[in-house]
């Protein structure tokens, strides 16, 4: 139509016009030279890019099988030598027999990667002042990982105690003693209200039991957040994160940061590429495989998704950097941490690119106005609360 024509125009002029980029420091190509920034999340600190591992174990969607590990550890390995501490997983992580293969695998990744780390360490000697002062501790200390764990309420899980004994089962499976926060993967207020309060109470008891450092949410909303924070500060429990399914492919409004800010945890942006739709990757003609749920997804959104995809790679051509990068800074910006999943050396690589470099604000607001006037959004995740 004449005006959409005119949105595109007026978009893609604004592009090519503004100083989009600040800080610009490197293309993809050195991507090994950044470093992962820190920022606050509740009590603790995290970094401010981390990583997903939906994937890693789900065959449905993603096409995992075991012999895919030894890539996925160079991926893991990559993020973690660049600073990426914070890790997002889930006791459903895993398609059937496979359930639970996401925390397995994360807990021993690490052990792999603290083990070539200790082999390749160089021996210090009376003049490395930086380990006299302690420097070298507290280096050590920032890059620890943390593991950010979902326990899903299944219908079984009625009780206070059945949430203990899920996080229980989820270090089992990690083989380590502590998370760094432990969170509920959905709330049930929708669809069974009475065992939420149990949820409530069993999450706590997972922070009083020194299971984890804190507590967390995933897709709350507003409205919930504010609930479940009230009964946290009188638990004297406290909460480090809240995520949602947040890019520029959803429907959002700022009533969930503003929530974040009151609560004082940090909104984490997962599915921030949209299911790789936002990569730039694919089109009509080149959809997932036929039977993955993502192909006729994909067919739906795409035709109303151009106008948005246009834009984000004329300012991705502008900084030099690829759709997705500016998809997950574009994120970053609006005061996130998003966790892109990483499959592989090649993608880890590429969401390593999306830090250390920021857009402008005028290229954010015409990324906001290109993702405002999207027909057809991202559907939401059927457990999403108001």
């Amino acid at each position: 139509t004449m005006a959409m024509m005119t949105f595109l125009s007026r978009t893609l002029c604004l592009c090519l016009t503004i100083p989009v980029v600040t800080g610009l420091v490197s293309n993809l190509s050195g991507w090994s030279k950044v470093k992962i920034g820190r920022v606050p999340a509740g009590p603790i600190e995290i970094s401010s890019l981390g990583c997903g591992t939906w994937s890693w174990g789900n065959k449905l969607l993603w096409d995992y099988d075991p012999s895919q590990d030894e890539e996925i550890y160079r991926a893991y390995r990559a993020v973690r030598d660049a600073g990426v501490t914070i890790f997002d997983t889930a006791d459903s992580y895993g398609t059937l027999e496979l359930n639970g293969r996401a925390e397995i695998l994360l807990g021993r990744f690490e052990r792999q990667y603290q083990e070539e780390k200790s082999n390749n360490k160089p021996q210090s000697n009376m003049f490395d002042f930086g380990s006299f002062l302690g420097n070298n501790d507290a280096s050590a200390k920032s890059n620890i990982q943390q593991v950010a764990t979902k326990i899903a309420p299944y219908p079984w899980r009625i009780t206070r105690g059945s949430v203990v004994q899920a996080a229980k089962e989820s270090l089992k499976r990690l083989e380590q003693d502590k998370l760094c926060v432990a969170q509920l993967h959905w709330s049930t207020a929708n669809y069974q209200p009475f065992q939420e309060r149990a949820l409530w109470e069993g999450i706590a008891d997972v922070y009083d039991a020194d299971l984890c450092e804190a507590v967390g949410i995933s897709n709350y909303g507003p409205q919930q957040l504010s609930k479940f924070s009230e009964r946290m500060k009188e638990r004297d429990v406290p909460i480090a994160i809240a995520q949602v399914q947040y890019s520029l492919m959803t429907a959002r409004n700022n009533e969930i940061l503003d929530s974040c800010n009151e609560a004082g945890c940090r909104l984490i942006s997962y599915s921030p590429l949209c299911l790789g739709l936002l990569s730039g990757k694919y089109d009509l003609d080149n959809l997932p495989r036929s039977g993955n749920p993502r192909r006729q997804l994909f067919r739906e959104l795409l035709p109303g998704a151009q106008p948005l995809l246009g834009t984000l790679r004329a300012v991705a051509k502008e900084v030099g950097k690829t759709p997705s990068q500016v998809a997950i800074n574009w994120a970053i910006c609006k005061g996130t941490v998003p966790i892109p999943g990483a499959r592989n050396l090649a993608q880890a690589e590429e969401n390593l690119g999306a830090v250390g470099w920021s857009l402008s604000k005028a290229a954010v607001e015409v990324l906001d106005i290109a993702s405002e006037g999207m027909q057809k959004k991202m559907i939401e995740n059927v457990f999403q609360t108001r």
